[in-house]
């Protein structure tokens, strides 16, 4: 596909679009939480397993992705487990350990939920070259990089303020 006209934009109307875009996300993801009886720090923790696939995670790495303590991710799967959102299972390496793994119908119930939402952002890019979306993914995910050191950061600040 040939990319269609686009009009000019700034660095600022760019940065300005994009928080318009951040806020409409952040009211959706709370929508979509919401809508499956769960919290958005509960539905991350499940996307997290989700995208995981196999490849089960412990709680200790879901604590990283989530950047929450091991104390408070046991409440966070002990809420999961409960919804009927995951399972956990012993480690094949480890008997002291489980992984987390996704429960086949809460995957059924978070497909169709999103399903739609998916579609219609798939449709979207069927308006951009493979040009225009290549430059889409790679700022999508170096911005996410920049944003998770940014995280990062902040947190090592609160650290050291805290004596830690």
């Amino acid at each position: 596909m040939q990319a269609k006209p686009r009009p000019t934009a700034t660095p600022a109307q760019a940065l300005d679009a994009m928080d318009s875009f951040i806020a409409t996300a952040q009211l959706g993801q709370q929508e979509m939480a919401e809508r499956l009886g769960l919290n958005v720090t509960d539905l991350l923790c499940f996307a997290c397993v989700l995208k995981a696939g196999e490849n089960l995670l412990t709680a200790g790495d879901l604590a990283e992705h989530a950047h929450v303590t091991t104390g408070a991710m046991t409440g966070i799967l002990n809420r999961l487990e409960r919804a009927g959102f995951i399972t956990r299972v012993p480690d094949p390496t480890d008997r002291r350990r489980v992984r987390v793994a996704s429960v086949p119908a809460a995957v059924t119930r978070v497909v169709a939920l999103y399903g739609p939402y998916y579609d219609r952002l798939n449709a979207q890019f069927a308006d951009y070259s493979p040009e225009e979306i290549a430059v889409l993914a790679d700022w999508f995910a170096r911005t996410s990089t920049l944003a998770q050191g940014y995280i990062e950061e902040l947190r090592a600040r609160d650290r050291e303020q805290d004596g830690e």
